[in-house]
């Protein structure tokens, strides 16, 4: 069983969510959809039609970049993150 990080801007959308969770899946595509098994439309938060991530969202497989296909280790880790922008000085 893998787990789960996600981020509390996404978990304060579904009642009843964790940050920290374990679910099943063998690939982050599985992951999601075991999130979205557990809290009805968290895919579509996570995921645009395609399937793919969604442009601001950032997924990490065991501290490395990852996307729908890459494979998830039954000890894995997968964190969740929202892209960060931002830092422009004034000139």
């Amino acid at each position: 069983m893998a787990t789960v990080v996600l981020p509390r801007s996404l978990v304060a959308l579904f009642p009843g969510a964790e940050r920290r969770v374990g679910v099943e899946g063998s690939t982050v595509d599985e992951v999601i959809d075991a999130l979205d098994a557990r809290w009805p439309g968290m895919r579509d938060r996570i995921c645009v039609p395609g399937p793919a991530l969604r442009e601001y969202i950032n997924v990490f497989v065991d501290t490395r970049p990852a996307d729908l296909q890459t494979p998830v280790p039954p000890l894995g880790v997968v964190h969740v993150l929202p892209a960060v922008a931002g830092g422009a000085t004034a000139g």
